[in-house]
């Protein structure tokens, strides 16, 4: 199903704790620990845009213990109880 799309501020993706999604972060989804991915809200950025122009924005969450990669469109992330902020991902070098 395709989202109707409209000329779109860029928005800030949170958790239903408030916390502003963004790439890399460590989450519990359905309890599992899992990474996010990708958060797609911008039109210019190449690597998101496709996800914005069809669903409107939203985060694809990587899962490797169970359903490899889900995305979450932005207008189901206020009720997606099953997405669940953990950490930011370590910014240091290695």
């Amino acid at each position: 199903m395709r989202y109707p799309v409209h000329a779109m501020q860029p928005v800030t993706l949170k958790y239903k704790s408030r916390e502003e999604i963004k790439k890399g972060d460590h989450v519990l989804f359905y309890g599992n620990p899992a990474k996010v991915e990708l958060a797609a809200w911008d039109t210019n950025d190449v690597e998101t845009s496709w996800y914005v122009n069809e669903y409107g924005g939203g985060v694809l969450i990587f899962d490797p213990m169970v359903s490899g990669r889900s995305f979450i469109p932005k207008d189901q992330l206020e009720a997606f109880e099953e997405l669940e902020f953990v950490s930011r991902a370590d910014s240091s070098p290695d």
